[in-house]
């Protein structure tokens, strides 16, 4: 990976070695897309890899799709498929990374798929778009979700009398989701420095969480452990079972496009945005693996723990006694809401984008900007309503909420893959931005555009047998429903208004337009 630097949009990738990447002006960046500056630019680069470092968060996705893992592959696929699949995800990331140094905008992904297009812009963007949008409050929900499910195995676990049911979860889902909202809707200074303790808050607790279940416990597994396999699954094919448990690093490696919807609040975007993604998936496969390692070596009974409700719970408890357990999982608590807020942020920052270019019902609404926070209020809200539409089958069924949600993964990396497909197509007319990865951008890309589409394929198959209506797999079903919706409204009305990303006017113009 390299950082060159080149006025963006107007040369390739051969800049001045060296030079400093300041020098180019965030203003001006933005003004030559045809955009004034309507939001503050308060991030830094720290705060910028922290919304992404926050939204793939590994305690709260390793925590909620480990007993999944201990099910397909068990150890052996849990750490050899969490390091493959992370090597993979930071291919993606940077392959993003190159594209992001180029465009950065709020609209991010559709914004660079219309950029990149050579035909059909407007219809590249769109979809690309609606699957950024699908793919994002599915992701708020769903952390929502596993944060309420958490917090009831906690009060669960503090009085033994209470029993979680489907109407609680998804009423302290609702909470959570709207508390996000509040803290969201005041300034973009308070959403930086929660982000920038949700970073300490996670690499101190898994510093807590893994030196306890290192120390504590009087026995672990030995070495050789690591290479148990497992597949209870229910399907015979053994490789099968072990290519679903791919899954659980797919899982939490959702979101780092957080920092590439951030750009227009960022300082030195076309630098620090690309570094954010990078940077955030870098370490949370580092810190992933660690936290991964603890766990498995901790296991005691392998079946009791695996058919267990919630089995990290259950090797907390196994190996730490109740009340130490109790403290960790309030550690795991805390990581899963700061993962739904900084989702919740780059979900708001998505809208105000695409409804900016006049993509969304009612986009005069979504794109408008507070006077007093400098804050879209109104996205904001509008993506809290989303998910908890989302939020609100699982009131009658569980099965109904994770055949929704279930998009969240496949949306998100399906529109990951569109820039870089179409980056790749455009060959050496890609005029890249000051961070670019120079001679491995085209190896990269390759690699990115197909490990999305085999991980999709993997989403989509069925992933528990027998196949029922409970165990059955929803995903396609959800994606196929967002894909037809947006076919059809794109035909009946939208290709006749929508032709990508629009320009305010030439630089000068949209620079007398800035309202910040």
């Amino acid at each position: 990976m390299s950082e060159r630097i080149s006025a963006p949009g107007t040369s390739h990738a051969r800049g001045r070695a060296g030079a400093d990447p300041g020098a180019l002006d965030d203003d001006a960046t933005l003004h030559a897309m045809g955009y004034p500056r309507k939001l503050t630019r308060r991030f830094q680069a720290f705060d910028n890899f922290a919304i992404s470092f926050t939204i793939i968060n590994i305690i709260s996705g390793i925590f909620s799709s480990f007993g999944f893992g201990m099910n397909a592959g068990g150890p052996r696929i849990l750490v050899f498929g969490w390091i493959g699949v992370s090597v993979m995800v930071l291919f993606i990331g940077a392959a993003m990374a190159e594209v992001a140094s180029a465009y950065p905008t709020s609209g991010a992904l559709y914004f660079s798929a219309g950029k990149l297009a050579k035909r059909h812009k407007g219809a590249w963007s769109w979809y690309t778009g609606w699957l950024n949008f699908v793919g994002q409050v599915g992701g708020t929900a769903a952390t929502g979700y596993a944060a309420a499910t958490f917090i009831q195995a906690f009060i669960a676990l503090q009085w033994s009398s209470y029993e979680p049911t489907a109407h609680q979860t998804v009423l302290i889902t609702a909470l959570i989701i709207a508390l996000q909202g509040l803290a969201n809707t005041y300034t973009v200074q308070l959403v930086a420095v929660l982000n920038r303790i949700s970073v300490w808050w996670l690499l101190i607790g898994l510093v807590v969480i893994v030196s306890t279940l290192t120390v504590m416990p009087d026995d672990h597994q030995s070495a050789s452990f690591v290479t148990h396999f497992a597949n209870n699954t229910g399907f015979t094919n053994g490789i099968y079972g072990g290519m679903l448990g791919l899954l659980v690093t797919s899982w939490t490696f959702t979101g780092f496009d957080g920092s590439f919807h951030m750009s227009e609040e960022t300082v030195r975007a076309t630098v620090n945005a690309p570094k954010g993604i990078t940077r955030a998936i870098g370490y949370s496969a580092i810190t992933g693996l660690i936290l991964m390692l603890a766990l498995v070596y901790s296991i005691h009974d392998y079946d009791q723990v695996a058919g267990s409700s919630a089995p990290p719970v259950q090797i907390l408890i196994d190996g730490l006694g109740m009340g130490t357990a109790k403290v960790l999982l309030l550690i795991v608590i805390g990581a899963m809401l700061f993962c739904g807020l900084a989702n919740l942020t780059s979900n708001t920052r998505q809208i105000f984008a695409f409804s900016r270019d006049g993509a969304m019902p009612g986009s005069r609404w979504w794109h408008t900007v507070s006077p007093r926070t400098r804050t879209p209020v109104k996205a904001v809200w509008l993506a809290v309503g989303c998910s908890l539409a989302l939020v609100l089958p699982g009131w009658w069924s569980h099965t109904a909420f994770t055949a929704i949600v279930s998009v969240n993964v496949v949306g998100l990396f399906l529109a990951y893959a569109v820039p870089i497909f179409l980056r790749l197509r455009l060959g050496d007319e890609f005029r890249a931005g000051p961070w670019n990865l120079g001679r491995w951008s085209r190896p990269v890309g390759i690699l990115a555009v197909t490990w999305i589409l085999l991980s999709s394929v993997l989403f989509m198959l069925p992933q528990a047998s027998p196949i029922t209506v409970d165990s059955f797999n929803y995903a396609p079903i959800a994606l196929a429903v967002v894909l037809v919706v947006a076919t059809v409204w794109w035909f009946a009305t939208a290709r006749r208004r929508f032709q990508g990303p629009v320009s305010y006017g030439r630089p000068d113009e949209v620079a007398a337009m800035d309202l910040v």
